[in-house]
């Protein structure tokens, strides 16, 4: 394929800054891309966060300015080149909006940042401007969710004429439909664009308010999404949606899901430094060493005939912990152990402590955040346990079957593109997987896997069919060259 100039624009990236799975796909995509030869820049902002860990970063000889409103902002451009894949990373600073101690929260409130329109503004007409400035026009460029959304955007209407972006195409990948950059009418007119734009019906309106991802997603060349079946629920109801529905469902031709990938060199039970035993398919002792030692770590008896839940995550409805505290007495009447890792609402902290307190011999909830905590519990667990009531793609699930340990999940978004659910008569299948979203699915669910792990040979099975199992990055990073390309380069 042809050599292709592609700016991967978001605004959080690993290792540098991290909320969520969006920092995941951010932090591999752009590498990938720049190893396979292509010419690669990654934009974020300079977040604080950034400023401290990476003091090495070069400050370029270049003064970037962007217009909110009525006002004019300045901005300095930053640089870390990766020499090993030829990545260029490019932060862009202004310490008013970016030198703050969390991304998009205030941690005093807990709400969001007062400002984040204005912020992301700015940081969406910056990127222009780095392109500007660097003499560099893009074939792709691709944003992410609605904090870069805006640029996508400009690209087809303010900055659409000039003659550097002429041949620039847009993708814009949608990581969570929850998230889309509403903000009052008045936000509009700090956005430089056409009046008309921002009355119905035009890309920015949104039942009386202005809406970032709504106007990429009528804009942008392509759209994608974390996975196939998550690109499909986001058409088809208000649930999934969240109010854009209808708009998604014109732009069906353009919307295509794409599965997010694994890091195997990070998540891998042969390659994991967090884990104290590695272990393959072929050779499972390491997974019961490591069960003994998180069970030991847990405070729980060691009682390797009963198996050991983990869940994982943000506590909170959307992953469907109000299923779980619904039926929590009759799951810990079964033969199972479980162990949590998480931390969110207040009352899934109540319900764990107390659950605790019910079941010691039985339940250990650790209400924090704790990576190597995490290797562990994938590491060491039997089962996994992923209800969610919705899921664009979900990572877990995949870390779950790479690592032997069985994933229950509800058959939503990228859970349903990753799991199979088992058959007791074939014997084929990798986890245990329900439809309706309700707490006696889950329970039935659950009460399989207790059934079938007592079947040793059986559940052996079903563990290595899981672990044979490839979400690599690779398939991905190769699937969005290929859109990239039918974009650049369409077939006449």
């Amino acid at each position: 394929m042809n050599e292709l100039k592609i700016a991967f624009v978001t605004p959080e990236a690993v290792p540098f800054a991290k909320t969520g799975g969006l920092a995941d796909v951010s932090g591999v995509l752009p590498s990938l891309f720049a190893q396979r030869g292509h010419t690669v820049k990654l934009i974020l902002p300079f977040h604080r966060c950034i400023k401290d860990n990476y003091p090495n970063a070069e400050r370029l000889d270049v003064h970037l300015n962007a217009v909110v409103g009525s006002k004019q902002f300045d901005g300095s451009l930053y640089r870390l080149h990766d020499r090993a894949t030829g990545l260029e990373v490019y932060f862009i600073e202004n310490g008013s909006f970016f030198d703050r101690s969390e991304l998009y929260r205030d941690p005093v409130t807990g709400n969001d940042y007062e400002d984040n329109a204005d912020r992301f503004i700015f940081f969406s007409q910056a990127v222009l401007d780095v392109f500007r400035r660097l003499d560099w026009a893009p074939d792709i460029v691709h944003v992410n969710d609605w904090q870069s959304a805006l640029v996508s955007s400009f690209l087809k209407t303010t900055a659409g004429q000039e003659s550097l972006f002429q041949k620039t195409k847009t993708v814009l990948t949608i990581h969570n439909m929850a998230y889309q950059g509403q903000f009052p009418m008045e936000t509009g007119l700090k956005l430089g664009v056409d009046p008309t734009l921002l009355r119905a019906p035009g890309p920015f309106e949104y039942w009386g308010k202005i809406n970032f991802l709504k106007s990429a997603i009528l804009l942008s060349d392509k759209i994608t999404t974390v996975s196939p079946s998550y690109a499909r629920e986001i058409q088809e109801s208000n649930e999934f949606g969240m109010g854009l529905e209808g708009v998604l469902k014109d732009r069906c031709d353009d919307l295509v899901g794409i599965i997010n990938g694994v890091d195997y060199s990070v998540w891998s039970p042969q390659k994991d430094t967090d884990i104290p035993y590695k272990y393959i398919p072929a050779n499972l002792s390491g997974k019961k060493r490591n069960k003994l030692e998180l069970l030991h770590l847990a405070g729980l008896p060691l009682r390797v005939d009963q198996p050991l839940f983990g869940l994982i995550g943000r506590l909170d409805n959307q992953k469907g912990l109000d299923l779980i505290a619904s039926i929590i007495d009759e799951m810990m009447s079964l033969d199972l152990q479980m162990i949590v890792l998480g931390t969110g609402a207040e009352e899934y902290h109540m319900l764990f402590a107390q659950t605790e307190q019910r079941y010691p011999d039985r339940f250990k909830a650790f209400l924090k955040f704790d990576n190597k905590l995490a290797h562990l519990i994938e590491a060491g667990a039997d089962v996994f346990l992923m209800p969610s009531r919705f899921e664009p793609c979900g990572l877990n699930q995949m870390y779950s079957l790479k690592y032997g340990t069985v994933p229950i999940v509800r058959k939503t978004g990228g859970l349903a593109d990753t799991v199979v659910d088992f058959n007791e008569v074939t014997l084929e299948g990798t986890g245990f997987v329900f439809d309706e979203y309700d707490s006696g699915p889950l329970l039935d669910a659950i009460k399989r896997a207790v059934r079938l792990y007592a079947r040793r040979k059986t559940w052996h099975k079903l563990v290595k069919q899981g672990m044979q199992k490839d979400f690599s990055w690779d398939n991905s990073a190769r699937q969005y060259l290929e859109l990239y390309h039918a974009i650049v380069h369409p077939t006449t």
